[in-house]
């Protein structure tokens, strides 16, 4: 995974009003902690080259270059708060990252295949799954894992322990966690709330419509 370069400058102001002028000037705050540092430090990154780094094919798990005020650190950005409607950036977090130490990362999971089996059988496929956290060196977390239904059968699933991971991935997930599953058809319309009798039971029946009762 190639890296990234960032250039951040570090903050002396720190607070709500110096982080709104900032944001307002394009630009993001931030904090850097993590590996060869006593203490976060409080920095601001440019806005679009930020969003241009995450919207690589490695999105959030993108492998930084992260300059600050001439010093470079290897990094990864770990926690984004966003506006609540607007959905923009408001704050990141970087943590810096040594090459040859596994770090923690969710990568997203990406359906391949068809189910022709589910779908013949008028049943839905139902992702359970959308991220796999997993563990790796900063160079290698793969962008996506790939599963594959096109196997998938109604009432089947495909689990964690049942998808190779890239190489140099490891999770820790339960191999029996279930990533994908084929679920049953679903009954709809006015009857669907219907009483089902079970095997051997009589159906209730309701009061006779013709004036033809119990003492007929």
């Amino acid at each position: 995974m190639p890296e990234i370069l960032i250039h951040a400058t570090a903050r002396s102001r720190t607070g709500s009003r110096p982080s709104r002028k900032g944001r307002a000037a394009g630009e993001i705050p931030a904090v850097v902690y993590g590996h060869g540092l006593d203490a976060a430090i409080p920095v601001a990154v440019d806005a679009r080259a930020l969003a241009a780094a995450m919207g690589t094919a490695a999105g959030t798990n993108a492998l930084l270059d992260l300059e600050v005020d001439g010093k470079r650190h290897l990094a990864i950005a770990r926690e984004f708060q966003r506006h609540p409607t607007r959905h923009t950036v408001l704050h990141v977090d970087f943590q810096v990252v040594r090459r040859d130490q596994q770090v923690a990362a969710e990568v997203p999971v990406v359906l391949v295949g068809e189910a022709v089996l589910v779908q013949h059988g008028d049943g839905l496929v139902d992702q359970q799954l959308f991220v796999l956290p997993v563990h790796a060196l900063p160079n290698q977390i793969p962008n996506s894992i790939e599963v594959d239904v096109s196997g998938l059968t109604i009432g089947g699933a495909v689990r964690v322990g049942d998808v190779a991971l890239p190489e140099g991935a490891v999770t820790d997930l339960d191999v029996s966690t279930p990533i994908v599953i084929g679920e049953p058809p679903r009954v709809a319309g006015s009857e669907a709330g219907a009483a089902v009798p079970a095997e051997g039971e009589v159906p209730p029946t309701g009061p006779a419509s013709d004036g033809e009762g119990a003492g007929a």
